[in-house]
């Protein structure tokens, strides 16, 4: 049986990966700048407008988290996060990718990542909604759903 209390990744490469012109994905909860991802997503990020800060380390202390960093300047740039049961299920979410870095594949890649570092789980599905991203998320595999008239949302307001 697994240990679900385990937020270990299961990792067949290095927890680091280098990507093109000095940046890196990491696994590493301990390197995610927490403040600097709480202030992305609740100020410019539409799905995440006024989380509390509370609620934001509650999602990434039950998340697996993703970041990717300048090389030089050990600087947080982009983070994705992913809720799973580790056997059947993942939700992608909360990716961001700050203005200043965007158009150099670093959205692409973060996904991609993601992505592999699922792979070894034997994941049934991988689920996100965006509003605006489509073509970052086809470049790596996702499509719509098939069959979206089978899905339901149970939303609290």
């Amino acid at each position: 049986m697994t240990d679900l209390s385990d937020t270990s990744v299961p990792t067949a490469s290095p927890d680091a990966r280098t990507l093109v012109e000095g940046y890196e994905i990491s696994t590493d909860p301990d390197r995610v700048d927490v403040e600097r991802v709480h202030h992305w997503l609740s100020t410019d990020a539409y799905w995440a407008i006024g989380r509390t800060r509370e609620k934001h380390e509650r999602a990434v202390a039950g998340s697996l988290n993703f970041g990717v960093y300048d090389t030089v300047s050990g600087e947080q740039v982009a983070y994705a996060r992913v809720v799973t049961d580790r056997a059947t299920f993942a939700w992608l979410c909360d990716v961001y990718v700050h203005a200043s870095v965007r158009g150099k594949g670093i959205g692409t890649a973060l996904v991609a990542a993601v992505r592999e570092q699922l792979r070894p789980y034997g994941l049934r599905r991988i689920l996100l909604a965006t509003h605006d991203a489509h073509g970052v998320y086809e470049k790596v595999g996702f499509r719509a759903l098939d069959l979206p008239d089978q899905w339901m949302i149970l939303t609290f307001e």
